[in-house]
């Protein structure tokens, strides 16, 4: 899509995406924007609303309900530039439809970089007990509104791939369950309508690359509760892309993802739901490591052995930007066949500064001989 760099909101990038990177952007919205203030969090953080266009369609979105998921929070204000432009599709958006928009639901949780709320609850398994300020003033603007559809926006870890097909899971979609059951009704159809139309045009950028999320249902699950009252929800998953560790090149598929979604909604062009082939995109699948070293060769006083490890990188927030720690997490025969970097050491000894056995939990430093250093799990060139 040539256009995305037009749009995309370039006063923020990487990870780490909190209120006062989402303040001053909303200062700068033009008058077609309503911002409001919901309410306030455990911490007393506000929790703030968009509200764009004058249509009957009504569309709520929100983002960051896990507070380390920012990735749709960031396509989200590409979009509302997108929305503020004279594209003659973000007019008929304006028309036809009316937003609301929540971009950060967790703002503690997005502060300090955590899944969880400040009362270390995940607010996704929170929407019948409600034991939560966020969850309430979730489930309050769903009240009031009474939307249409319902786009729930998440980022899921670099460990999915689409199956067993070695590419990573970049953007994974689902039409949550609304029973036990995991049928499908009209209301799971309609959404199951929006993704296949999303997954045919990110097919033409991320051939393979997209995945479809895990419908096992849970009520406390607010896309399956939404589901349940009868509202069209489809949960958005921002995932890895080759080498996007701060998740930028998968933030413009997002973005690709939003536009498509919502063009659909619009279409005066309906047709039979194709229920297979929304079930023929792969499943999620935990497949993947960030590294893999094989062929190495390891020892201590009773073992001397040609065999491989597998690394993952551990998020760490420090002076508000978060770090990338690479942690070895296996040894031997590992559970998984992918990794998103895989080195072959040729039978070369491992060695670091413990010796020549690698340890679980630790960083990923080491040589395999003189010439090759691996730094936070990458070969130093």
């Amino acid at each position: 899509m040539k256009f995305y760099s037009d749009y995309k909101e370039k006063s923020i990038s990487g990870r780490y995406i909190t209120n006062t990177h989402l303040e001053a952007i909303l200062d700068q919205l033009n008058s077609n924007f309503e911002i409001e203030i919901l309410g306030r969090s455990v911490q007393e953080r506000p929790i703030y609303s968009v509200k764009f266009g004058t249509g009957a369609t009504k569309i709520f979105m929100w983002s960051q309900m896990h507070g380390n998921e920012s990735t749709t929070t960031k396509a989200l204000f590409d979009f509302l530039n997108f929305l503020a432009s004279k594209e003659p599709l973000a007019q008929r958006l304006a028309k036809t439809c009316t937003f609301f928009i929540i971009p950060i639901v967790n703002p503690d949780g997005a502060l300090a970089y955590t899944r969880e709320n400040a009362n270390q609850v995940d607010l996704n398994r929170d929407s019948i007990t409600l034991t939560q300020p966020e969850s309430k003033i979730l489930r309050k603007v769903f009240e009031k509104i009474k939307p249409h559809y319902c786009f729930n926006l998440h980022d899921q870890r670099t460990i999915f791939g689409v199956g067993d097909s070695g590419m990573p899971a970049t953007v994974s979609f689902l039409a949550p369950s609304f029973n036990e059951a995991c049928e499908y009704n009209e209301c799971r159809l309609r959404a199951v309508e929006v993704i296949l139309a999303m997954n045919n045009e990110l097919q033409k950028y991320i051939p393979s690359q997209i995945g479809r999320f895990d419908d096992a249902f849970n009520l406390n699950c607010i896309g399956d509760y939404f589901q349940y009252s009868g509202v069209p929800t489809i949960l958005f998953e921002a995932g890895h892309y080759q080498n996007d560790y701060e998740r930028e090149e998968t933030r413009k598929y997002i973005f690709i993802a939003y536009i498509t979604a919502l063009e659909s909604i619009i279409s005066s062009e309906k047709t039979k739901v194709d229920l297979n082939k929304y079930l023929n995109i792969p499943q999620n699948k935990v497949v993947f490591y960030d590294f893999i070293y094989k062929n190495v060769r390891i020892k201590d006083d009773s073992l001397d052995i040609i065999t491989k490890f597998a690394s993952h990188y551990k998020e760490t927030l420090l002076d508000e930007k978060v770090h990338f720690e690479a942690e070895i997490v296996e040894i031997g025969e590992l559970e998984r066949s992918f990794a998103h970097q895989v080195y072959d050491l040729k039978g070369e000894l491992y060695q670091d500064e413990l010796g020549n056995y690698p340890k679980l939990k630790k960083n990923t430093n080491f040589s395999v001989n003189i010439n090759n250093i691996f730094v936070n799990g990458v070969l130093k060139k």
